[in-house]
């Protein structure tokens, strides 16, 4: 059930429900899961956040259970597990527990929601090498294997990837030097990615569901940097890396795997539109936000208030 259609990110509040068993929350502190964890309460979902330190629950919002547990420590889970309803799994650990954690997954749950990658995507962007995408293909078969009613979620480029990437530029200037300004990405909005997890992790009849989600809209790089630009009401140019310089630049501030592998993605996509996909729309019933409506609700990131509107 892959939705690879085309349009459009806005989602609508979430349908309330009857309170049931909780749903347990992995990576609840961290940008993905704070979310999810906000679009369930917003819903009326009980929520229980598994968080590696106990004085991490402090940052959770009221009406969350806390839990303590670790995915490199698979019996730690089986107290946030039990009496869970679904489970929402982003996994934030090395791979060598993985079997041992699905296996307690399976165990004590109906539904589990993956956060993976979109490595099934035949578009050239999503093909090239890549460990975190060889990583979560593993554990997409570990929660095969296991039998457990299963949900993958395959988002595409993150538009929040701007504010790290550009960010620094945008703020002490008016130039954004980066390589490859033609590759064209589909950027979508983490607050759409987190909506329709939550929505997957509680409504019946998206098991077996295979969402790759992307923005509304194909732009390259360069036409992102002049988007983020028009809505700061200043004009923010791009100016173009070579590989070799993007690889200087970023010597000891990135991985180098992870350099080689955004060089190879965007050069492979030149000259071809992204892969753009109408699953938020599928699974919201609404349109998922533009990359102007992120850089609007995150001006801060570049160090200003967006521009007024006419």
């Amino acid at each position: 059930m892959t939705r690879t259609d085309l349009p459009a990110a806005d989602p609508s509040s979430p349908p309330t429900r009857t309170p049931g068993p909780p749903v347990l929350v992995t990576g609840a502190t961290g940008r993905i899961g704070r979310a999810v964890i906000d679009q369930l309460l917003g819903a009326g979902v009980p929520v229980r956040a598994l968080t590696r330190r106990p004085e991490a629950a402090a940052t959770l919002p009221p009406g969350v259970e806390a839990v303590t547990g670790d995915l490199t420590v698979p019996a730690s889970l089986d107290g946030a597990l039990r009496g869970a309803g679904a489970v929402f799994l982003l996994w934030t650990a090395p791979p060598a527990t993985a079997e041992a954690v699905v296996e307690r997954l399976a165990a004590h749950t109906r539904r589990v929601v993956f956060l993976s990658s979109p490595h099934r995507t035949p578009h050239p962007f999503f093909q090239q090498p890549n460990p975190m995408a060889e990583l979560h293909a593993g554990i997409e078969r570990l929660i095969a294997a296991a039998g457990v009613e299963s949900t993958v979620i395959r988002p595409g480029m993150f538009a929040s990837n701007s504010s790290a990437w550009w960010g620094p530029a945008v703020r002490t200037g008016d130039v954004v030097r980066w390589p490859y300004g033609a590759a064209e990405t589909a950027p979508v909005d983490d607050r759409d990615v987190a909506a329709v997890v939550a929505r997957t992790l509680y409504q019946d009849g998206h098991a077996g569901g295979d969402y790759v989600l992307t923005g509304p809209e194909s732009l390259s790089q360069a036409e992102q940097v002049e988007i983020i630009g028009k809505v700061l009401g200043r004009p923010v140019r791009f100016s173009e890396l070579s590989p070799e310089e993007f690889r200087a630049r970023t010597e000891g501030k990135a991985p180098r795997p992870v350099v080689d592998m955004l060089l190879a993605a965007w050069c492979a996509t030149l000259g071809r539109p992204a892969h753009v996909t109408s699953a938020v729309s599928d699974v919201l019933g609404v349109p998922p936000r533009t990359f102007s409506r992120w850089v609007a609700d995150h001006a801060g990131a570049f160090g200003h208030a967006p521009a007024p509107s006419s």
